[in-house]
């Protein structure tokens, strides 16, 4: 993969411009947020690859920021911290945390994590580029092809519509949030190509979804994006 895109969750100005050097020196992309508010805002409009947590932020603990990302998306999630007993480190991984790193930290050993991270994310995405047949229940999508099928029926869709259903297929599970998904499919973020969205989306779920009041594919996160869920039947 390209160089991740890492949101640096941190209050504290020196600590933050540390790791903000530091990923600049190694030509990591960063935003960054000084607050558990500004941190979710930057998490769903810019989905990025990886956070930096701080737990001790002034508006919300940084662990009900882990769950709240974890209700919509599987971003790994380091998290950073000055808090060093067990059970803070045990609530922070069983809230959702991918790992843990006490303050005060090396950068050595903070770009050594990185890496780590990294390597998991290329190889999720190597083996999601192998796969050439997709199958969610009654669903298959044949990437090879172009064409998918519902109960052995071919679904007749639009470009738009096959770019959204694979888009959405290929990161099952994981929310895509309205502007990720329009930077995909449309190349920019722009408010017409959400509101195209919603309308591409709406005439997808009419031809995907058998009982359109219960959806079992394609799941709306109100005010964030959509999310294609596993069915077992």
């Amino acid at each position: 993969m390209n160089k991740p895109l890492i949101l640096i969750v941190e209050d504290d100005p020196p600590i933050r411009n540390l790791i903000s050097v530091a990923l600049e020196a190694h030509d990591y992309r960063h935003i960054s947020a000084a607050n558990a508010g500004n941190a979710i805002m930057e998490a769903t409009s810019h989905n990025p690859d990886i956070v930096l947590l701080d737990l001790g932020l002034p508006d919300l603990d940084g662990v009900k920021v882990i769950q709240k990302i974890r209700s919509w998306s599987n971003m790994p999630i380091i998290v950073i911290s000055a808090r060093s007993d067990d059970s803070d480190k045990i609530e922070a991984l069983d809230a959702g945390a991918d790992d843990y790193l006490t303050k005060p930290f090396s950068v050595d050993e903070l770009l050594a994590r990185l890496r780590v991270t990294i390597r998991r994310l290329n190889q999720s995405q190597m083996d999601n580029a192998d796969q050439t047949v997709f199958v969610n229940g009654p669903l298959r999508i044949d990437y090879a092809a172009g064409c998918a099928s519902l109960n052995g029926e071919e679904l007749h869709l639009t470009p738009i519509e096959y770019r959204l259903l694979t888009l959405l297929a290929r990161n099952c599970g994981k929310v895509l949030t309205h502007n990720y998904i329009t930077q995909q499919v449309w190349g920019t973020s722009w408010e017409n190509n959400v509101a195209s969205l919603r309308v591409f989306m709406a005439t997808l779920r009419k031809k995907l979804e058998p009982v359109p009041d219960s959806p079992a594919f394609l799941q709306t996160h109100v005010g964030i994006g959509y999310r294609m869920v596993r069915t077992d039947s």
